[in-house]
């Protein structure tokens, strides 16, 4: 095993670790995904996966974001209810918009990136971006549409990554795809019976 390896299964524990803690609505998933989409930063650069290097920039402020915005919500909801921050789902209308986001994001970014860079599967990269990050961003508000978004990423994830023969990535996201799964049994069945769209 060469140090490029095990750079990758270092970020595979804190992934697993990240994926399983959010599924228990444990805000110590945040740091945990901050280190990992730290070391992907480096992993995808040099993979050429310039999409997933750029979506992991941001994936590294995202959660910060989210774990600023679950603390700062649980603090204010403990106040009035004793309650944690609650799950909800996203609007229709919400889910509209998000969708059309991701399918358009998706045609410009994979444009951008098959005619401007060497990337490799630029546009089924350029999906995995833009989901993510729509995912990602979902998930910090605690919608529970998130985890099917993710879902949809994983699927997709896991091939790219075997094929550019990321194969320690593409277990980790077989992995992070049953415990999207049960993230998404797990939110669904904390959900208060009064759960709002917001």
């Amino acid at each position: 095993m060469d140090a490029f390896q095990i750079i990758e299964l270092v970020a595979v524990f804190f992934g697993i670790v990240n994926v399983y803690l959010l599924t228990r609505q444990n805000i110590w998933a945040w740091p945990a995904g901050i280190v990992m989409t730290g070391i992907y930063v480096y992993i995808f650069f040099v993979s050429r996966l310039y999409s997933d290097f750029i979506l992991n920039i941001i994936y590294v402020l995202l959660n910060v974001y989210g774990w600023w915005y679950w603390t700062k919500k649980a603090k204010s909801t403990e106040e009035e209810d004793s309650g944690g921050l609650p799950v909800t789902h996203l609007s229709h209308l919400d889910i509209v918009l998000w969708t059309g986001l991701i399918v358009v994001g998706t045609g410009i970014w994979g444009y951008l990136m098959d005619t401007r860079t060497d990337a490799d599967f630029a546009y089924f990269d350029a999906f995995t971006t833009v989901a993510s990050l729509v995912a990602q961003y979902l998930l910090a508000r605690k919608k529970l549409e998130n985890w099917i978004i993710w879902i949809v990423v994983d699927l997709v994830a896991i091939n790219i990554y075997y094929l550019k023969e990321l194969y320690f990535t593409s277990v980790l996201y077989g992995i992070f795809l049953a415990l999207c799964v049960l993230g998404l049994i797990e939110w669904k069945r904390s959900m208060r019976p009064s759960a709002v769209k917001v």
